[in-house]
């Protein structure tokens, strides 16, 4: 019975039984929009604040280093008479008089060196010369090192075992040996190479910055072709991969557009790291004198000419090392964001 409190029977209420209105229908839906996994990624690498932060001091930096020496005054190259060892925004003797006749001098920033060249304008250049040595050393060993790892992973076997052993090989190789060899090496031939038409960008670059760009091609992508071989031995085993090889497609094909393709949030996260590993290579070898011909600077150089007045001007290695060190810094928290937010292992 209803009221009594010992019956078994279910009390049936009639407005139980109706149907769900369109609101309630609509509260009981809790599932998240179906997003790509690369807006997925760009929306969780929004949320990481120190990411942003990097990205947004990446970008001022790229702006100070490319797009403000356009419109300097001067030039990494100009000697001012006068006006060596200036502190940063002082004046020399003979732009004083200028400003007192009226005419307006721009002061220097952040000083000059002992040549009196504006040491603003060649901490940007040296920052320009640092960014693009990563940007470019980057590129050759993502092409080379995702090629050569693919294909050993792809193939297997003897073709992967013959691979691998070379690249067993070139970890024992010391890279800054190899620096100091190919730029006696390549001195002479690159001297009578820079004389003919077209080609005095090498003149200005300088046989050591080459040398270093050889190095990156023949050593540095190592490592990237052990990561993405150990990625194309778990996706080439997939459904789509036979699914191609039974429409027959060729390996190239299928390395190409199947297999690198679904590993690219990888290579991006690798490709990011990199970079700062690149730049700090290159400023490494400049402080030794291994790096950019002179008068082009680069932030090692900078650092490197510095020393010998450490105690007099200290500001001189201060702000290339800094500058050298917040890039580096950047560069590393940015592709941690990236890492965290393409990662599938790190969704939780």
């Amino acid at each position: 019975m209803k009221g009594n409190p010992l019956s078994m029977q279910l009390d049936l209420n009639p407005d139980d039984f109706l149907p769900a209105s369109k609101e309630e229908k609509e509260s009981l839906v809790v599932m998240r929009d179906s997003v790509s996994f690369w807006k997925d990624g760009m929306r969780r690498l929004r949320k990481n604040k120190v990411a942003m932060v990097s990205l947004v001091v990446i970008v001022i930096i790229m702006i100070f280093s490319f797009i403000v020496p356009s419109f300097y005054p001067y030039t990494y190259e100009q000697q001012i008479r006068g006006s060596e060892n200036l502190a940063p925004m002082t004046y020399s003797e003979e732009e004083q008089a200028r400003m007192d006749a009226g005419e307006k001098v721009f002061p220097h920033v952040l000083g000059t060196d002992k040549l009196g060249r504006d040491y603003a304008i060649r901490v940007m250049m040296g920052s320009r010369i640092s960014l693009m040595v990563g940007l470019i050393a980057a590129v050759i060993i993502l092409v080379i090192g995702s090629l050569f790892g693919s294909i050993a992973a792809f193939f297997g076997g003897w073709v992967d075992l013959i691979m691998m052993r070379i690249v067993d090989i070139i970890y024992t190789i010391p890279d800054v040996l190899l620096i100091v060899l190919l730029s006696f090496a390549l001195k002479e031939p690159l001297a009578k190479l820079a004389a003919t038409p077209g080609f005095g960008w090498i003149q200005k670059a300088g046989a050591n910055l080459i040398s270093i760009f050889i190095v990156f091609a023949l050593l540095y992508w190592v490592g990237m072709a052990r990561m993405v071989r150990s990625q194309i031995l778990m996706l080439k085993e997939s459904e789509y991969v036979t699914a191609a090889r039974a429409l027959g497609a060729s390996s190239a094909r299928i390395i190409k557009k199947h297999l690198l393709t679904n590993c690219i949030g990888t290579l991006i996260v690798t490709t990011t790291l990199q970079i700062p590993s690149s730049i700090f290579t290159e400023s490494f070898l400049s402080f030794l004198g291994l790096g950019v011909a002179v008068p082009m600077p680069s932030l090692g150089s900078l650092a490197s000419e510095a020393i010998n007045g450490l105690n007099t001007y200290p500001y001189l290695l201060f702000i290339p090392a800094l500058l050298i060190s917040l890039i580096i810094l950047s560069f590393n928290l940015f592709g941690d964001g990236l890492r965290d937010a393409f990662d599938p292992k790190m969704k939780n």
